[in-house]
């Protein structure tokens, strides 16, 4: 088994890279198709790892030059926050301000300050965000639970309706169902607590040797970043007449397997691939850069629409 850096984690959970392989402990195999027992291997809340077993929050290996740029911005702004504004700072990026390298480098930052009082604000900054933590955990754990509920109602529209068993990979039908599910589901509810719960069943489900599974929650979350996207684009831009806007609103809603495929049927002389990656790379930065910095949604969909990229950059070069 290979292990995987903190640079490669999002693209593992989302299910682009070949980073790692999770050895086959299905029940047992049809046409050589895992599959998993919906009665028997359900995964429910009970099974929701804590948040610190994540693979997402870098607890695993030294932080990236990157990601201590971006929890030095983040210690930038909390540091001139007012205390109550912390609990919603926090909610939006838990994962990064939960972390010990979030801590240890708040830590670093007050050593290396020249200025008395700066170090003063880093000291408060640690002691508050301790504190705003555990309060966050207390006050949200029914809204984990909620989520939990929510991530197992979508994974039963990708069980065989005759059986409850996961057959993998999904079939058409089973993947359309399941993303209709997240369609269906409110908005609001598709926040950092629904990818918490998510990301917590990949890592719970990589540690039973569900492989299946793992497929199945990464297929969910590459469905979420596309329907999540599109949102956003929709809500910025409005209806858009371009050609390429329309290929890329068309593999928003298609399912990632089928990209390379609709990329080169997509593209023609109306519509190039250079024209559809700039057009993804204007929504990265219209889109991604809006949401929270640091935050699991922006990573996620960041991920994504950057697969998107190479995938297209591929299609032109072969």
């Amino acid at each position: 088994m290979k292990f995987i850096s903190a640079a490669t984690a999002i693209a593992v959970t989302l299910g682009f890279s070949e980073a790692f392989v999770v050895p086959i402990a299905s029940p047992r195999c049809r046409n050589n198709q895992p599959i998993i027992n919906h009665d028997g291997k359900t995964i429910s809340s009970s099974s929701t790892l804590p948040l610190s077993g994540s693979r997402l929050d870098g607890n695993q290996s030294d932080p990236t030059f990157k990601d201590i740029s971006t929890m030095d911005e983040m210690i930038k702004k909390m540091v001139e926050a007012e205390e109550y504004e912390l609990p919603n700072a926090v909610r939006r990026a838990f994962r990064v301000c939960s972390s010990p390298q979030f801590f240890l480098r708040i830590a670093t930052l007050a050593d290396q300050a020249d200025d008395a009082a700066q170090k003063e604000k880093l000291s408060t900054l640690a002691a508050n965000l301790a504190t705003t933590i555990e309060a966050v955990v207390s006050t949200t754990k029914g809204q984990f639970d909620d989520r939990a509920k929510e991530v197992e109602d979508i994974l039963k529209q990708a069980s065989e309706p005759s059986s409850g068993e996961f057959l993998v990979p999904l079939s058409t039908e089973r993947g359309d169902a399941m993303r209709q599910a997240l369609v269906e589901l409110e908005p609001s509810k598709l926040d950092e607590s629904f990818l918490s719960t998510v990301d917590a069943w990949i890592v719970k489900s990589h540690q039973d040797g569900m492989d299946g599974m793992v497929t199945i929650l990464q297929k969910l979350l590459q469905q979420y970043a596309g329907i999540q996207v599109s949102r956003a684009r929709a809500a910025q831009q409005g209806t858009s007449s371009s050609e390429a806007a329309n290929l890329l609103e068309k593999l928003l809603a298609l399912d990632t397997d089928t990209w390379d495929t609709e990329i080169r049927n997509g593209t023609s002389s109306d519509v190039t691939t250079s024209g559809l990656v700039a057009e993804i790379q204007r929504t990265m930065e219209s889109v991604i850069l809006g949401l929270e910095n640091g935050s699991m949604a922006q990573r996620i969909q960041a991920e994504y629409l950057k697969e998107l990229v190479t995938r297209a950059e591929a299609v032109e070069t072969n």
